[in-house]
C-alpha cells in the first residue's frame, strides 16, 4: 500500500483539526495509508522527508517560514509543495511538484497529484525554454495508439494546472490511448498571446516529442538542444528536453498522429478549439517561445532563434512563416502523417466557455474572459482578440466534434455549449452534443457516468475513423 506523509510547516495560518479531517478523507478515498505531521522547522522537514518509505510519497504544506520556503527549489524526490495561499513564480525542484492557491482545499489537491504520480507515472517534456512549457505523456500498453491531447481549464488563471487533468489521463491511458496533459503559460501573469502560443506549441510538439524504448527516460542527448534556442539550464525541473524522445530504432514513430483527440475543459475546451480552429485555417504557426528574426519582437518572451528560423517546439525548426499543418490533412514530411506533422479528427469540448462574447457580457467566472484576453468584449463590431478567440466565431472547424455539458453546471455554460453546437452543425461540421446529468467537474471525473460516456466517444472516434 502506499504511504502518504504529509508535513505541515510551522506558522501555518490554518485549523490543525480541519486539515487532519481533509488529509483523512483524501486517504480513505485513494486507499493509502498517511500520516500528517507538524514540523517544528526547515531542518524538521528535511529529517521527514529523509525518512520516507521508498515506495510512499510526500506532501509538504510549506507555511511562511523563509527557511522551509527555500526547501522548495532543492532537489529532495518526488515532492508535491503546496501553498494554500497564491504564491506566483515557485519552481520545484527535479521530480516535485507546486500547487497554489486553492486555499485549504489544496491540501486534497495535493495529496490526489501526489498519489497519482506514483500509481501513474508519466514523462515530462519540455517543448519550450520556459517553466510553464511543458506536457506530461502517457503511454498506453498498445502499439501506435491514437493520441488524446488534453488541456486543463481554471478559467484562464495560474492557480489552476495540468495536475487537475490526472484522473482523465490515467483512464484514457488504460483505455489504449496515448495521453500528452498539456502545461501552458496563463494570461493572468504572461498575456493572452503567450496562451494562445503555448498550446498551439504543445499540439506541434507531438510530431517531435515521439517516445521511444531504446531512450531512458532521464536520457538527455548532446545533440538535443538546437543550438541559440535553448540553454540546459532553462528547462522546467525533471523535464526532457525538445526532441530528446524520438521515433524508435526502426524509423516509425511510437504514436499514430494522424489520430489526434484535442480535448479541452472549461477555459481549456476554448484554448483547444481554437488551436483546432487555427490549424483549420491554415496560418502561420505562432512562434511559442522563440523570436522570429534575429533582434524581432518574441510575442511569448521567449528564447531567440537563428535569424529567418522560429522553433515552434519540439527542438525542431522551421522556416519564418512556415505553414502550421491543417488539421483533418498529413503534413507535407510523410504521407504517413508520421514524422511530418499532426493530423486533428476530433475536437472535445468539456462543459467548455465557447461563446467569449457572452462569456464577458455575463460576468462568468467573475469577469473571467474580459481578465484573460486584456479587455472587455465590444458592444458592436467584434474584433479580435474575441473574434479570433472564441470558438462560436471561429466554426466552421472541419474536423468532427463533441460537445460535452453536465445538466447541473452553470446554466450559462449550458447555455454556451448548446448554441455553439447547433451553431457548429450549421456551419456543416460533424457534431455529436452530449448532455447528461453531472455539475462542472463531472465531466473530468472517470466515475461519472458522463465522463465514461465521453471516453467511449473517443476510443471509437480517434482509434478507429482516423
Amino acid at each position: 500500500m502506499i504511504e502518504v506523509l504529509v508535513v505541515v510547516g510551522p506558522g501555518l495560518v490554518a485549523d490543525a483539526g480541519l486539515l487532519e479531517e481533509i488529509a483523512a478523507r483524501e486517504f480513505a478515498a485513494a486507499a493509502v495509508s498517511g500520516t500528517l505531521v507538524h514540523a517544528r522547522d526547515a531542518s524538521d522537514v528535511l529529517s521527514l522527508l529523509s525518512a520516507r518509505e521508498g515506495a510512499g510519497c510526500a506532501v509538504v504544506l510549506p507555511g511562511p517560514s523563509a527557511e522551509v520556503r527555500s526547501l522548495i527549489g532543492r532537489d529532495l524526490g518526488a515532492v508535491v509543495w503546496v501553498d494554500i495561499e497564491r504564491a506566483d513564480g515557485v519552481t520545484a525542484g527535479k521530480g516535485a511538484a507546486h500547487l497554489h492557491g486553492r486555499g485549504i482545499g489544496g491540501l486534497g489537491w495535493g495529496i490526489r497529484h501526489a498519489v497519482h504520480r506514483v500509481r501513474h507515472p508519466s514523462r515530462r517534456i519540455a517543448y519550450g525554454p520556459l517553466p510553464e512549457q511543458w506536457g506530461e505523456l502517457y503511454l498506453p500498453d498498445a502499439e501506435q495508439p491514437p493520441v488524446v491531447m488534453l488541456v486543463h481549464g481554471g478559467y484562464w488563471r495560474s492557480i489552476w494546472a495540468a495536475d487537475i487533468m490526472g484522473p482523465l489521463c490515467a483512464d484514457l491511458a488504460g483505455r489504449g490511448l496515448a495521453v500528452w496533459n498539456l502545461e501552458y503559460r496563463r494570461p493572468d501573469l504572461h498575456g493572452w498571446d503567450a496562451t494562445t502560443a503555448d498550446v498551439a506549441a504543445g499540439l506541434a510538439a507531438l510530431a517531435t516529442a515521439l517516445p521511444s524504448d531504446a531512450l531512458p527516460s532521464d536520457a538527455l542527448p548532446s545533440d538535443a538542444l538546437p543550438p541559440d534556442a535553448l540553454r540546459p539550464d532553462a528547462l522546467p525541473p525533471d523535464a526532457l528536453p525538445p526532441g530528446a524522445l524520438s521515433p524508435g530504432a526502426d524509423g516509425t514513430a511510437a504514436l499514430d498522429l494522424t489520430r489526434v483527440a484535442v480535448v479541452g475543459h472549461s477555459a481549456g475546451a476554448q484554448l483547444a478549439l481554437r488551436a483546432v480552429a487555427d490549424a483549420a485555417a491554415g496560418g502561420a504557426f505562432p512562434a511559442g517561445g522563440a523570436r522570429a528574426a534575429a533582434g524581432g519582437a518574441s510575442a511569448a518572451g521567449g528564447a531567440q532563434a537563428a535569424a529567418g528560423e522560429v522553433w515552434p517546439a519540439g527542438g525542431a525548426r522551421v522556416a519564418a512563416g512556415g505553414a502550421y499543418p491543417a488539421s483533418g490533412a498529413r503534413a507535407a514530411a510523410g504521407e504517413d502523417g508520421a514524422g511530418g506533422g499532426v493530423r486533428v479528427v476530433m475536437a472535445v469540448s468539456l462543459a467548455g466557455v465557447l461563446d467569449l462574447v457572452e462569456g464577458d457580457r455575463r460576468w462568468v467566472g467573475t469577469g473571467a474572459v474580459g481578465a484573460a484576453l486584456g479587455g472587455r468584449a465590444p458592444e458592436g463590431r467584434v474584433e479580435p482578440p474575441y473574434a479570433d478567440a472564441s470558438p462560436l466565431l471561429r466554426l466552421p472547424l472541419r474536423v468532427r466534434q463533441l460537445v460535452v455539458q453536465g445538466a447541473a453546471d452553470d446554466l450559462d455554460l449550458v447555455d454556451f455549449s448548446r448554441r455553439y453546437a447547433r451553431a457548429a452543425e450549421q456551419a456543416g461540421d460533424e457534431v455529436t452534443y452530449l448532455e447528461m446529468p453531472g455539475d462542472h467537474f463531472d465531466v473530468i471525473n472517470p466515475a461519472t457516468p458522463i465522463w465514461q460516456a465521453t471516453a467511449r466517444a473517443l476510443v471509437e472516434d480517434p482509434a478507429s475513423r482516423g
